[in-house]
């Protein structure tokens, strides 16, 4: 065979695999973000993002909305909240979101607070070691959600997402920018993340 012709069908498999990888990454994420399996779990797990002061941001507020709209639909019997705070915050993010849902209608008893974590693998790594056995549902912005819940099964939970239906990182609202952010970082983690080389979401 023509050594040109070998060239050319190496180069374009590479060429192929180069852009068809990303591409199933992205249709991954966007999936799983609008096709989620929102069934009856033990616990909802709403993963941090910023508060002011102990007042929720507008992506953990509508993060904390979504669980609470599944307590009240007794799809969940419990919320926990993770999340550390910031140098220099006052509190954590898994304290005040524990603080508005015990605000805003959720039982005391029903709220706990894990307030470690300031990316979504030591977030998952904390509240992992309170919901042994039990099935959970993540909840956070949709392009967040298969990353998530694959770092929730790599540490043997049962785990399923509830993405936000409202918010500035709702499917309406979120940019392409935050849905190829997460498409690279979800690469990134099964890639690197799963060898033990962990890239920070800060």
């Amino acid at each position: 065979m023509n050594p040109f012709k070998i060239i050319f069908r190496i180069i374009s498999l590479i060429v192929i695999i180069v852009v068809a990888i990303p591409t199933l990454v992205v249709g991954r994420v966007w999936w799983s973000g609008t096709h989620p399996i929102e069934s009856k779990s033990d616990v909802a797990i709403v993963l941090g993002a910023a508060q002011f002061n102990g007042r929720p941001g507008p992506v953990l507020e509508a993060r904390l909305k979504q669980a609470r709209n599944l307590y009240k639909a007794n799809l969940v019997d419990q919320i926990i909240t993770v999340g550390a705070g910031a140098p220099g915050d006052r509190t954590t993010e898994g304290a005040a979101g524990r603080y508005w849902l015990v605000n805003t209608g959720v039982k005391n008893s029903a709220a706990i607070s894990v307030p470690k974590g300031r990316d979504t693998l030591a977030s998952t790594k904390a509240y992992a070691k309170v919901v042994t056995g039990k099935k959970v549902l993540v909840v956070t912005d949709p392009w967040h959600c298969l990353r998530a819940t694959t770092m929730a099964r790599d540490l043997g939970i049962s785990a399923t997402c509830s993405p936000v239906k409202s918010g500035p990182n709702s499917v309406g609202a979120a940019t392409s920018k935050y849905l190829l952010r997460e498409s690279v970082a979800y690469l990134a983690y099964i890639t690197l993340g799963r060898a033990g080389i962990n890239l920070s979401d800060h």
